[in-house]
């Protein structure tokens, strides 16, 4: 017998290899898309590639007669992959949920001027002394010895009540807790907003109160010592009227921009008056704290006796309160946040404040 084969022997032969291979490949092929079908994710109602591979005429044909040197090629369709577009795998995304970014605010200073009293009622009376009418003097010996007269006067303060409020849903207080905790410190920032305007500013009329600013004493520009004065020289002057009205000053409230202007004062030589530009200045000018204000008018002041000449009541202090029985809000799964407290204030002595203008001929290189 020849040991030579025939091409019918060596087409068989091969044919025969190939269908091996061909079971063993879609045998590993089937066991891969069903592992992704267990997997889950993607759209499977197309073919999968290797499904295509071997289904394609072309490829049943080739291994049907298979012949030496024969190539084939074969167009695939494009299998659906999973994406982050709408309608694919864009709703399985869930973004990272970082602290909400609110609004700045601006530092609230005038509470800490003052010093504060609890009370309890809904009005604060106290006398103030109107006249002072000293008649002490030397006496003889058995002579009738001189009367004097003091007399007072009862000032009633009354409890003005700041409030608002604003609505949330329980869904969201539920969902992202924090929010509450922001939405209750915006609540209370509100509130410290207007007393800020209220205890400095307030008109006296209506609810308002009645502010510092308004009761002061009109800084006297007879008290300037100097010649053409600079703004540091204006608050040296408010400071020395506290002085001869017997109320020293402790503390002053101006806007930052005025602050600025005078942290940015020059010498003749061009050199800064408070040191150079990189040194930490503490906010005092005469030995008296600086208190720079948005709540204060730019280009105005207020110089005072802070701790001996005003008293700020608290009746209520600040709080938020949270509430479903309000108009419709258990229909509407809302809640209503409350935010309110209830405040007085009494400048007992209007001569422990100097307010003023710094006026047009203050001659800082920076005004």
């Amino acid at each position: 017998m020849s040991e030579h084969k025939t091409v019918e022997e060596l087409a068989s032969e091969t044919k025969a290899h190939f269908d091996s291979k061909f079971a063993e490949t879609r045998a590993r092929l089937d066991e891969l898309e069903q592992k992704s079908v267990r997997g889950g994710g993607g759209d499977y109602s197309q073919p999968s590639i290797g499904q295509q591979f071997v289904e394609a005429e072309s490829v049943k044909s080739f291994l049907s007669e298979v012949s030496a040197g024969r190539r084939i090629g074969v167009e695939m369709k494009t299998v659906a992959t999973i994406t982050g577009a709408t309608g694919s795998g864009g709703d399985l995304y869930v973004p990272t949920r970082d602290l909400p970014a609110m609004l700045p605010q601006r530092p609230l200073r005038v509470r800490d001027l003052l010093p504060t009293v609890p009370v309890s009622t809904g009005s604060v009376e106290y006398p103030r002394q109107t006249t002072r009418n000293n008649s002490a003097a030397t006496v003889a010996e058995g002579a009738l010895k001189p009367q004097s007269d003091v007399q007072f006067d009862l000032v009633p303060v009354p409890i003005r009540t700041v409030a608002h409020w604003a609505l949330a849903s329980r869904q969201i207080l539920d969902d992202v807790p924090q929010l509450q905790g922001y939405i209750n410190a915006e609540l209370l920032y509100g509130l410290g907003y207007v007393e800020d305007n209220q205890l400095l500013n307030g008109a006296g009329t209506g609810t308002d109160l009645n502010g510092i600013y308004p009761q002061a004493t009109t800084f006297d520009a007879g008290t300037l010592v100097v010649a053409s004065p600079t703004k540091l020289d204006v608050i040296g002057a408010a400071i020395l009227q506290q002085n001869l009205a017997n109320l020293p000053a402790d503390g002053a409230v101006v806007h930052p921009a005025d602050w600025t202007a005078m942290l940015m004062t020059k010498t003749t030589t061009g050199e800064y008056v408070f040191g150079d530009p990189g040194t930490v200045v503490q906010p005092r000018l005469w030995g008296v704290p600086i208190v720079p204000s948005l709540a204060m008018t730019a280009g105005t002041f207020l110089v005072g006796n802070f701790r001996g000449s005003a008293t700020l009541y608290d009746r209520m202090a600040a709080r938020v309160e949270i509430s479903t029985e309000d108009s419709d809000n258990f229909r509407r799964n809302l809640v209503t946040l409350l935010c309110e407290e209830r405040i007085g204030l009494a400048v007992k002595r209007p001569t422990g404040f100097t307010k003023g203008t710094f006026s047009a001929a203050v001659t800082d290189l920076t005004s």
